[in-house]
Formats: structure tokens, sequence, C-alpha cells
């Protein structure tokens, strides 16, 4: 018997789902944009799942370290909880081009806009890659999704403001935004 694959959401961190902080690394600085725990919310009711995707180069470069970013994750989960929203994943890729060398990688299968992240979390996940959508602000994120064989969203918060939206099947406000319009086509 064959599972039917289901579709899925996967957004971006850093000023996509939370607000845009150079080198986001304290929970105290941790905001999620505007509507997007309400938007989340009404994902998980419809039992899509809700998967971030996120280069952290800064963790690479030892700019921070993993207790930090899993500090920030928990802050997200905190606040995404008081709204009655949660993840369903997290999958993040330190190595940089440029990072220390234990990062260190020119061109790693899973820093965007290579497709590695989600193609592992759609294994994981059973989720169907044609179906679903990824949402981010940057031009590496549309790339990463449409790598994949996704639809993509480009947010303009973050530095969605300078992106280009050429490549984006939908351009948005903010996050929320953008779901609650992705869930607008859905049936």
């Amino acid at each position: 018997m064959t599972l039917l694959k289901r579709p899925a959401v996967f957004i971006d961190r850093d000023g996509t789902l939370a607000e845009e902080v150079d080198h986001l690394c304290r929970p105290e600085d941790t905001l999620l944009t505007p509507g997007v725990g309400q938007a989340i919310a009404t994902l998980n009711d419809r039992g899509i799942p809700v998967l971030v995707i996120t280069n952290q180069a800064g963790i690479g470069k030892g700019k921070f370290g993993w207790d930090d970013y899993l500090s920030v994750m928990g802050r997200l989960d905190e606040l995404l909880h008081l709204e009655n929203a949660h993840l369903d994943g997290a999958y993040h890729c330190p190595y940089h081009p440029e990072a220390r060398d234990d990062y260190r990688h020119p061109n790693h299968p899973d820093r965007k806009p290579n497709p590695g992240m989600l193609l592992r979390a759609a294994e994981e996940h059973g989720i169907d890659l044609a179906r679903s959508w990824m949402i981010g602000d940057k031009t590496i994120d549309l790339e990463a999704g449409r790598n994949a064989g996704c639809k993509v969203a480009l947010v303009r918060t973050g530095y969605g403001v300078v992106a280009d939206e050429s490549m984006a099947d939908l351009v948005a406000i903010n996050l929320a935004d953008a779901i609650l319009r992705i869930l607008d086509g859905w049936p």
C-alpha cells in the first residue's frame, strides 16, 4: 500500500518567521513577525506540516553556538505556543564557504539555495514537494524552494523589502499574509 504524501509549508526563519536581527542568537531578541502565530495555528488545524528551513552561517563562522541557536528556537516555540500554534520541525545548515574549518564547505547540499534541507524534510515527513510552498525573504529561499520542486512565496519583511520578486509565485506583505493567501488557494 502506498501512503499519500501531503503538502507542507516550509518557512525561512530570520526575517520571515522571526523579525530580522543580524545573527539572531538571543532569545530576548526573538520576536515573531506580525500575525504569524494565528496563521500557523490555521495550518496546524488543517494538518499541514510547518517546517523551518534556515541557513545558520553564524554557527559556522563562530559568531554564536548551538546552544544559542536552540535557545532562539525554544523561544520561537514558546511564542507560537502562546497562540496555540507549533512547528512540526526545523532544519538548519551551519555550513558556509567562509566558515571555520569544521563547517567550511564551498557548496554544501543543505545550504540554501541548494534543496538539501527541504528534500530531507520531505522524506522524513512524507511531503509532496510539488504541492508544497517555500516562503522566505531572500532570493536564496525562493531558489531552494524551486530547486526542491515547490511553489515559492516572497515576503516583504526582513530582506524581502529589496529582494527580486521575479521568480516568486506569490508576493506577500508578511508571512501571515502569505499563509492566508496560500490557504485560500488550497482545497
